[in-house]
């Protein structure tokens, strides 16, 4: 007999083994460097992805980056995505094998993929960046594809749902929506960088937002310089002279 399928070991202790990943939910909205940021970043921590890539948010890829995600050949898509800079440079980061083996890739109209059950093991849901229609879908609960439907399995389990809005200015109906999300025990999170750590590059920009949505999902990182409560004057480089 097929022993039963959950985390909990022989001695009733949660099975180390057992494969709990982070969900990354890519919507359509503009803010593809984000996603991958955060890609990166779980995998540099260990952890294992199961990526979900909405049709919507292909279209905005192949914008922002050239690049077609295609489910057939994924991998090699995504390892091209990854490697590349915010700055749209290929080859900026190395993605090794061992990466790409830490993903899982569902196919956005998949809606009996593992992830759509409660009763498959997760740690929490990421969506970066999310559209206000993706906001909209998760805020009702229409679970109209497969990115929807794992957000709102992921709130009913009461487990981390973290929404990084990316969308400038926001309606009266965007914000209730945002409200409502809150209200469910989500981490709304906009897509907004800030300047203390002393970026020089939009790639400091990226990784910031990116290391906000870690931090909501307490996964460790060193994607940004943390506030140490001394003023640096970050903005300036070294050696620069002073403009006053």
């Amino acid at each position: 007999m097929e022993p039963p399928h959950n985390d909990i070991s022989n001695t009733g202790q949660p099975d180390p083994g057992r494969r709990r990943p982070w969900v990354v939910g890519i919507s359509g909205a503009s803010g593809t460097p984000y996603a991958a940021s955060v890609l990166r970043g779980l995998l540099a921590a260990g952890e294992t992805v199961d990526l979900i890539v909405s049709r919507a948010s292909r279209l905005t890829l192949l914008d922002e980056t050239g690049i077609a995600f295609r489910d057939a050949h994924w991998r090699t898509d995504l390892r091209q995505w990854l490697a590349l800079g915010a700055d749209g440079k290929p080859g900026t980061f190395p993605v090794t094998e061992a990466d790409l083996a830490a993903v899982r890739y569902w196919p956005a109209g998949d809606l009996a993929a593992g992830p759509s059950s409660g009763s498959y093991p997760v740690k929490g849901m990421l969506i970066v960046p999310a559209s206000t229609a993706c906001v909209a879908g998760v805020a009702l609960g229409l679970s109209k594809d497969l990115l929807q439907r794992v957000a709102s399995v992921t709130l009913k389990e009461r487990r981390r749902l973290v929404v990084t809005v990316r969308e400038t200015p926001l309606n009266g109906p965007t914000l209730k929506h945002l409200v409502a999300l809150d209200e469910a025990g989500a981490v709304v999170l906009p897509a907004s960088p800030a300047f203390y750590a002393g970026a020089t590059h939009i790639q400091d920009l990226v990784d910031f937002v990116a290391g906000r949505v870690l931090d909501a999902a307490e996964v460790p990182h060193g994607l940004y310089r943390r506030w140490e409560g001394e003023l640096r004057g970050g903005s300036k480089e070294e050696g620069a002279p002073d403009p006053s």
